[in-house]
């Protein structure tokens, strides 16, 4: 007789940063929703993105009291992609569920998106019909999905959000990505296209203020460009040869015009001082895009880290033990030969 199968694992993976009043309500709002459902196990995995304030303090009592949750500490400050990617490595489940840590994605509607995950799709986003944000995030949002869609491939009908789930072997394609940029929902794309949207309520933020500043905003930008396309340069290749012969026509215009008739004066210098300023604006401006592109590819080839851990509570091991052992293990047929 076939014995029964162990339910299926839920994995919540939540970035943490000046969520030391938020997480352990979100924690337990996790718990509650989970174990009254009854059909999954889980595990919650909270990484701190080196918060400055007792965030980590938070999650260390938080994993030493339950052994679902475990707790991963950053070295510093490396970004809420760079610390989805820390908590991706250490899943154990079938389902990885990504959500924030300030209570505005409710953990109460996550069975709907694990429901429809379910269905035979690969990952269900949650889509926010109306958005708590303040306007300026609300802006970097659509500005986010909008270069997705151009830059990446995201059909232009699904929204991606922090509040998604997805199958495991979306994750396992997702943690091969070693450079130290990463754009997870470009890395999502690259893996599936079976993606479907749930109505989700975005609940206002219990505590304190968005972390995403505008440089942040802009760096998060930048890596989706930089990283997952190379449309930006061929916007810049194509917008020079369209200034270039319109600047060729242009001045084959005053050529004739002046054949014509030598009398005529020509447009004056301020008209022209202000094509000039536009024209070398451009140049500028795809110059330092492609100083981008170098300077990222340089710092991936000097294996920049995408995240450094510094400390861990209920994570077997971490990948500095790993490596050591690693290397460990290829030195000792060496030294026994030499032996």
């Amino acid at each position: 007789m076939d014995g029964e199968r162990d339910p299926k694992m839920l994995s919540f993976v939540i970035p943490c940063y000046r969520s030391s009043q938020t997480i352990g309500h979100v924690v337990e709002r996790i718990e509650r929703v989970v174990e009254a459902d009854g059909r999954y196990r889980y595990e919650i995995i909270c990484v701190n993105d080196y918060s400055p304030d007792n965030t980590w303090d938070v999650l260390r009592v938080l994993a030493d009291d339950d052994p679902h949750v475990k707790a991963i500490g950053l070295s510093r400050n490396f970004g809420q992609h760079s610390a989805l990617m820390a908590g991706f490595n250490y899943v154990s489940g079938d389902i990885i569920v990504s959500l924030d840590d300030d209570g505005q994605n409710p953990p109460e509607e996550v069975f709907k998106l694990v429901d429809k995950l379910e269905e035979g799709y690969d990952l269900v986003s949650a889509k926010y019909l109306d958005k708590k944000h303040s306007w300026f995030r609300r802006l970097g949002s659509k500005l986010s999905m909008e270069m997705s869609t151009m830059l990446v491939g995201k059909p232009k009908d699904i929204d991606l959000n922090s509040y998604c789930v997805f199958r495991r072997f979306v994750a396992d394609e997702i943690v091969k990505y070693q450079n130290a940029y990463p754009f997870v929902h470009g890395l999502m794309l690259r893996v599936t296209r079976n993606i479907a949207n749930v109505p989700i309520t975005h609940a206002d933020r219990e505590v304190g203020t968005s972390g995403y500043s505008f440089r942040k905003l802009v760096s998060l930008w930048m890596n989706g460009f930089t990283a997952f396309s190379e449309k930006p340069l061929r916007i810049a290749s194509v917008l020079g040869f369209v200034l270039a012969f319109a600047g060729f026509i242009f001045g084959l215009v005053i050529i004739i015009r002046k054949l014509l008739n030598p009398a005529e004066v020509l447009a004056g210098y301020s008209s022209m001082m202000a094509v000039m300023l536009f024209l070398v604006g451009i140049v500028l401006l795809f110059q330092g895009l492609l100083g981008e592109y170098i300077g990222r590819i340089y710092i991936c080839q000097n294996n920049a880290p995408q995240y450094v851990i510094k400390e861990t509570v209920n994570i077997p091991q971490n990948p500095y033990n790993e490596l050591q052992e690693s290397v460990q293990s290829e030195r000792e047929p060496i030294q026994r030969s030499a032996q």
